[in-house]
């Protein structure tokens, strides 16, 4: 269960502070960088991780190790939903705890877990704001609390910073039909907190940034942009779980269950090749959690008798017993109709893992000429496909496993070269 953030008009200091003096302009060592982790406080009740989590919490893990004499954290607090600063010792301490947590690594039982992290809620509650004594940048990883633009003008005053933002995609406003009921209204007030307050703006892909653009008043004008692609840790960073894999060949799908990510295209694929091929059928692993608007997907998984013993839904999964499936796959299947980077197309492909996955923008931009891309619409083809792999010898996957050989992986020590390159250039940009 996670604690729910407090809806305050502007923000709600730990203690009344005055706003911090402006800033000089020029680097005197670099900025202060004040990183925001509200979402990994806000989610620390759940047991594993979105894709945000994970990209906020390697935010702080990297920062932490390229500039820790310079870098602090700050969070709107889910217990009360004040702003302050956090204590450096507590924010490593939770690290530590929420990283062992997400590997399923010495897990205790859920209600020593739970303890835990009410500890963790107390030791990082939210401190005063000093007085700056040179410049500073507030740096968000996450969308949030930008719904709330009076928040973010309210911390920005108090911190006296410039805001420096990652944009992960803008699929509420490019593909509404896909988001939440309230979805897009609330993607429109975080861009507009963004559009009013960020001098720089972090872009996972250039699809992102490029859909981006038409929705701030200026466009990208006058801003320091940068696009960076998000790394992936090593595959066995986090060690063997012992998990048991099917006994036969199968494919996965990690994402959660939403309709943007098209799972019942895959559902129908399967339930005609158990038709035709009854138990010589591979199998199909699905890892994550259940999302919203999803009722003929829950429904073939809950009703499909069919589908018994040939789709297994995971749910969701510690990394190392994700790892394991991921690693033994045949493929990783990735037919979203939209995504403003695709995070598992990079992780299995750094595990080399071949990937079969929609032909889109961003997509092509992270996997180059690795994967193999089909048609989001265009079942017969992912079915053949499909088959193609399945097979022991298959030319197909050995084809795609020698241009895995040529793929450039992306790193983070490459994107937090190029965030560290765009931190410096806000610094010293005229507010």
């Amino acid at each position: 269960m996670a604690l729910k953030p407090f809806k305050a008009p502007g923000a709600r200091l730990a203690l009344r502070s005055k706003p911090a003096n402006s800033y000089l302009t020029g680097d005197r060592g670099g900025a202060e960088v004040i990183l925001d982790i509200s979402r990994l406080l806000s989610r620390a009740f759940h047991p594993t991780p979105t894709g945000i989590d994970r990209v906020e919490y390697v935010y702080a893990r990297e920062l932490l190790e390229r500039m820790p004499d310079r870098l602090a954290f700050a969070a709107v607090h889910p217990a009360g939903g004040y702003y302050g600063r956090l204590n450096i010792s507590a924010v490593r301490q939770f690290l530590a705890f929420t990283a062992a947590k997400w590997r399923n690594v010495d897990s205790p039982d859920e209600r020593k877990e739970r303890a835990a992290v009410i500890r963790h809620m107390f030791a990082t509650r939210p401190r005063p704001v000093p007085r700056a004594k040179g410049p500073r940048i507030y740096l968000q990883a996450s969308p949030h609390h930008l719904d709330d633009a009076a928040q973010v003008g309210a911390i920005l005053r108090a911190e006296g910073a410039k805001f420096v933002t990652l944009v992960h995609d803008v699929i509420p406003l490019s593909h509404p039909e896909f988001a939440r009921p309230q979805g897009a209204d609330e993607h429109r007030r975080r861009l507009r907190s963004i559009d009013l307050y960020a001098t720089g703006i972090i872009g996972n892909s250039q699809a992102t940034l490029d859909a981006l653009e038409p929705h701030l008043s200026n466009g990208l004008t006058d801003r320091q942009t940068c696009v960076a692609h998000f790394g992936a840790d090593p595959p066995d960073v986090f060690g063997g779980s012992g998990t048991t894999l099917p006994d036969r060949p199968y494919f996965v799908y990690l994402s959660t269950i939403e309709p943007r990510k098209n799972h019942l295209l895959l559902l129908n694929i399967w339930r005609r090749m158990v038709d035709e091929l009854g138990d010589a059928a591979p199998m199909l692993v699905l890892i994550g959690r259940r999302g919203w608007e999803n009722e003929n997907v829950i429904d073939m998984l809950e009703r499909g008798e069919a589908l018994r013993g040939h789709v297994i839904e995971a749910g969701e999964l510690p990394d190392n017993q994700m790892q394991d499936l991921v690693a033994g796959a045949r493929a990783m299947l990735m037919p979203s109709f939209a995504e403003g980077f695709g995070m598992p197309v990079v992780e299995a492909l750094c595990a080399g893992v071949p990937v079969i996955c929609s032909d889109i923008s961003a997509h092509r931009e992270v996997g180059g000429d690795a994967p193999d891309y089909i048609d989001p619409l265009d079942g017969m083809g992912w079915m053949r496909m499909i088959h193609a792999y399945a097979a022991a010898d298959s030319p197909q996957r050995a084809a795609q496993l020698a241009r895995i050989g040529g793929w450039h992986a992306p790193t983070w020590r490459d994107y937090f070269d190029i965030v560290a390159e765009l931190l410096e250039d806000v610094t010293t940009s005229v507010p």
